[in-house]
Order: C-alpha cells, then sequence, then structure tokens
C-alpha cells in the first residue's frame, strides 16, 4: 500500500512548516532552519520552493504577500494539524526509545537532539 503524501513529513518539511508558525519569505525560511537547528539540517533552494509549492498545493500553508519574486507564507490550520501530528509521532518515538533504554547507565549523547528539544522528558 503507497505511504499517504504527508503522513510522516521528512526533517526539512518539518523545520519549514515550523518556521511557517509566523509569517516568512523564503530567504528567512532558509535562515531559519540553519539558525535553530545549529546547521544540522539545512533546506537548499530547489527543495525549499519545491516544498513550498506542494504545501500551498494541500493547503497547508497559504501565501500572504508578494513583492516582486519575494513571497511570504503561513500555516493554516490543517498545516498546524499535520505539524501536531508529526510532533506527537516523534515523541511517541522518542518514549519508546526511553522505555526500552532505561536504566542502562551508557549515555548516548553528549547534547540534547532535536528530540530532545522537542520532546521535554528527553
Amino acid at each position: 500500500m503507497p505511504r499517504l503524501k504527508f503522513q510522516t513529513l521528512t526533517e526539512q518539511m518539518f523545520y519549514i512548516l515550523l518556521c511557517l508558525k509566523e509569517e516568512c519569505c523564503g530567504i528567512d525560511i532558509m535562515d531559519k532552519v540553519s539558525a535553530m537547528t545549529d546547521d544540522r539540517v539545512k533546506v537548499g533552494s530547489g527543495t525549499l520552493y519545491n516544498l513550498l509549492e506542494q504545501f500551498l498545493s494541500a493547503d497547508m500553508i497559504k501565501e500572504t504577500k508578494a513583492e516582486g519574486r519575494r513571497r511570504s507564507y503561513v500555516l493554516t490550520e490543517k498545516g498546524r494539524e499535520v505539524l501536531a501530528a508529526e510532533y506527537q509521532r516523534l515523541c511517541t518515538q522518542a518514549e519508546d526509545y526511553r522505555r526500552l533504554f532505561a536504566g542502562e547507565e551508557r549515555v548516548y549523547e553528549e547534547k540534547p537532539s532535536a528530540l530532545g528539544t522537542l520532546c521535554p522528558a528527553l
């Protein structure tokens, strides 16, 4: 059975939508994703604009203004729901990991991961 589009999000999709909690244009999104992830996740312009078109078509974001070639976008209610569902999915995975490795002495990370910032219990 084929996977439904946007049933799960790639890291790039997740962070693009996260940035669009507030109105942003493309270059701002690329800068915010890099800053938010300490350069761990990068979004190239081709990927960004392709995903923005897909998100627009799926009614997950809407265009808020256009000034020449510069376009700004913001999340719609549907986009917020998809983002929240992905957050819950990631937290569920993190909880499964915690349950499986509970009580082990070995430390797997020296600094908090992206999941650690998403799922406060990490």
